[in-house]
């Protein structure tokens, strides 16, 4: 809930993310001496706001409200990393109550009839707390965990801390057995509020991983990979099948044999070579040396890519030859085939 400071008025906030953090003890008011001036000029209410206290102001709600008054404070935010909105009828109602509106004064809202409030927060992601663990087990157990990944029971929890929080999650409580691999873990970003809290506390297990080759996106049959197409990553040994690729240099600038899907491991029959030399497709046979230069015209019998050795027919002597792809319908041939080729009629 989105609530009025001092009792000012009930506010009902609709919150867009499933799980709430603790909301901050209630804020009384201190009466002051004079009461704060008025406003002279018709106030603007900001359509959204995005905050990094726990508090939302009323010189957040107010565009170009200024002193004492600006620095009110009218409602709870939302947790960290929340949105919520605020009513615009009881803004105003709340503006009224505390003297930042006079009784019959109404702001500008451009036809907005709610206030959108988002509490900053930063996120950190299930690598940063593998990595964490890791160098928990690296200094407490002195086990290079570099090799393995981690398998989180029930999935990594989401963690967000305050926006101005840099350090990295730190372990406060950590139990592994190298037996089974198994561990517990207690978490934390040092001075995080929200942490002391509600502490992240994990269980799991690493597990052996490997490198792979995955697209980045679906790639048709017969399209040729770029380094832009595919990334590395480490996934877990088990369940994988074999022969896949692990260096991404074993994909680039192949063909797909088969329609590629996102993120699903490259085996090294799903690609090949791009094949410069079609079978059936009529080629120049080259047979080149010092001083010496013959070509004639040949037929592959089998489809080649660079460098390939595929078998052609010599169309003039009729006599199948060996040769080495050496561009795009372009076939060499070795010496000892020369030979031949030179004696053909």
């Amino acid at each position: 809930m989105i609530r009025p400071i001092a009792s000012l008025l009930a506010l009902a906030f609709a919150a867009s993310a499933a799980a709430a953090q603790p909301s901050p003890a209630p804020v009384t008011l201190a009466s002051t001496a004079q009461e704060p001036s008025k406003p002279q000029a018709r106030l603007q209410l900001r359509p959204e706001i995005t905050l990094s206290t726990d508090l939302v102001r009323f010189g957040d709600l107010f565009a170009g409200l200024s002193g004492d008054l600006a620095s009110q404070a009218a409602f709870r935010a939302p947790a960290l990393g929340e949105t919520g909105t605020i009513q615009v009828s009881r803004i105003i109602q709340a503006a009224r109550a505390a003297g930042v509106l006079p009784e019959a004064a109404e702001p500008r809202s451009d036809g907005f009839a709610q206030v959108v409030v988002t509490r900053a927060a930063r996120r950190l992601m299930a690598a940063d707390l593998e990595d964490a663990v890791k160098t928990g087990l690296q200094d407490r157990y002195g086990f290079d965990a570099r090799p393995y990944g981690l398998s989180i029971d029930g999935g990594a929890p989401a963690i967000v801390v305050e926006p101005e929080l840099t350090g990295d999650l730190a372990i406060q409580e950590l139990s592994y057995d190298p037996r089974t691999r198994r561990l517990q873990a207690r978490l934390a970003v040092p001075g995080s509020a929200a942490m002391r809290l509600k502490p992240v506390r994990i269980s799991g297990q690493l597990v052996e991983t490997v490198d792979v080759v995955v697209p980045r996106r679906s790639i048709a049959r017969g399209e040729t990979l770029t380094a832009a197409d595919i990334l590395v990553e480490r996934r877990p040994r088990d369940g994988l099948p074999t022969e896949l690729l692990a260096d991404a240099r074993a994909a680039i600038a192949k063909v797909a044999k088969r329609t590629l899907t996102p993120g699903m491991p490259l085996r090294a029959g799903d690609v090949q070579r791009e094949e410069i030399v079609g079978k059936g497709e009529l080629v120049t046979i080259v047979y080149q040396s010092p001083g010496l230069l013959i070509t004639m015209r040949g037929k592959a019998e089998e489809a080649g890519a660079m460098g390939d050795v595929i078998s052609i027919v010599n169309l003039q002597s009729k006599r199948t030859l060996q040769g080495t792809v050496s561009g795009s319908g372009r076939v060499s041939v070795q010496t000892s085939s020369a030979g031949r080729v030179a004696r053909a009629p």
